[in-house]
């Protein structure tokens, strides 16, 4: 099956020809024919598989359609948890709409809002926003939204992780009625079905991410390693292997300012992007990422939602993270389109929990790969042996029975080395 045959138009698919794209993804296979067909939609698919032009491009052609919006008003709303996910969907709009006279506009914020209160003036036919700006372009007037044709929340499930279901309650008092509404997320929780519930009217149903998959084409491996000595053994891999465009994850925003200073100082090109950082930085920093002018980029999982970086060769979770799903998204953002990559995680024994949980979640067990000269001092005991210390009380007694070991036997050699010769 290619595009043509999935009833778009000429100019869309064109345009889709000229990104290079042959066929549809299965994403796209099954959403679009849904969408052109005018009806509500609940998929679910992970980053990196295509669902913005899954949702995109038939949005396009429905809206070629139709008349110019008035003053201040938008016929398409996207709405999706950040900014950098946002401006994201932004330059897709763009690309796919190159040869149709469609308006659009991306508003998100950490940046002044005087120039996106002037192009709403003229009316837009298509507006990517995230959920704070978008309700305070709503509230100083600047935005009406009761013209709105079809509704678009993406990555729904991490907008409600990051607290966003008031303001999304907010945004849907203010919609008509009558809409099309389409909902993306990574997973059909509980909660998303709930909020589907209220938004959606019998809804087709497409699900082509089987929950907590990891790619096949990502090597996945574990480095036990000493917590203190984490940011060494970073360096060391980096260095050894010739690593290029390594995005490292770390749990907190200190945490990534913390590392990316220590790179810094070991001559590797790095850069910090979270939260904290203003819009400018965080743009300035992934385009700097991308362009290889860095090689590392240190981020947290809010601030990395929706970044898309085209064959992302590494990604090391410096910090396993507290949400074993949250495992499942980070190592997603290699390997993609069949392309090969690999997913490395710097684990020291008081994560043990995080990876009991990470394993359990994706049905496997993680190769741990000791690196010489960074031997732990407290051992990281393997899938057996965790479970193994989960069936007894005190839980903790066959962990410490190995750490002592290991300590006994690090000493021994030691000792062995430091030992003169006797004399003859």
């Amino acid at each position: 099956m290619n595009f043509d045959q999935l009833g778009l138009i000429a100019p869309i698919a064109r345009a889709v020809r000229q990104k290079g794209y042959a066929k549809p993804s299965p994403i796209q296979a099954k959403c679009i024919p849904v969408v052109l067909n005018g009806k509500d939609l609940m998929a679910s698919a992970q980053t990196g598989t295509g669902k913005t032009a899954a949702f995109v491009l038939p949005i396009l052609q429905l809206l070629s359609e139709g008349p110019r919006p008035s003053p201040k008003h938008i016929h398409a709303l996207i709405v999706t948890p950040t900014r950098e996910l946002a401006a994201q969907v932004q330059t897709n709009i763009v690309e796919y709409s190159a040869h149709l006279q469609l308006s659009n506009l991306v508003v998100f914020g950490g940046v002044n809002i005087r120039p996106q209160i002037r192009q709403l003036q003229r009316g837009v036919d298509i507006l990517v926003a995230t959920p704070g700006r978008l309700l305070d372009l709503q509230s100083q007037g600047a935005i009406h939204l009761d013209a709105v044709q079809i509704l678009v929340l993406d990555e729904a499930d991490r907008m409600l992780d990051m607290g966003f279901i008031h303001d999304i309650r907010r945004i849907q008092k203010l919609l008509p009625k009558q809409k099309q509404s389409l909902l993306f997320s990574a997973t059909f929780s509980k909660e998303i079905r709930q909020l589907a519930k209220t938004m959606l009217q019998q809804p087709s149903e497409v699900d082509v991410a089987p929950r907590n998959s990891t790619v096949k084409t990502v090597r996945q491996r574990i480095h036990p390693v000493d917590k203190g000595r984490k940011p060494a053994l970073l360096e060391y891999l980096i260095k050894e292997n010739h690593w290029h465009q390594v995005l490292v994850f770390s749990r907190t925003k200190h945490g990534a300012n913390k590392l990316v200073k220590l790179l810094l100082q070991a001559n590797i090109r790095a850069v910090a992007i979270h939260g904290n950082k203003s819009q400018a930085a965080r743009t300035r920093a992934l385009a700097d990422f991308k362009a290889g002018k860095v090689d590392v980029m240190v981020a947290t999982d809010i601030a990395a939602r929706g970044i898309d970086i085209a064959e992302l060769p590494h990604v090391v979770n410096f910090d396993l993270p507290n949400v074993p799903e949250d495992y499942v998204h980070r190592i997603g953002r290699t390997g993609r389109a069949g392309a090969a990559g690999e997913a490395v995680s710097l684990v020291c024994a008081d994560e043990i929990k995080q990876l009991r949980d990470i394993e359990r979640v994706i049905h496997a067990s993680l190769t741990r790969e000791e690196i010489a000269g960074f031997e732990p001092q407290h051992v990281l005991p393997t899938s057996k042996q965790l479970a193994k210390s989960t069936q007894h009380k005190p839980g903790g007694d066959n962990v410490a029975r190995m750490n002592r070991q290991r300590k006994n036997k690090t000493q021994r050699k030691r000792s062995a080395r430091n030992r003169k010769p006797n004399a003859a």
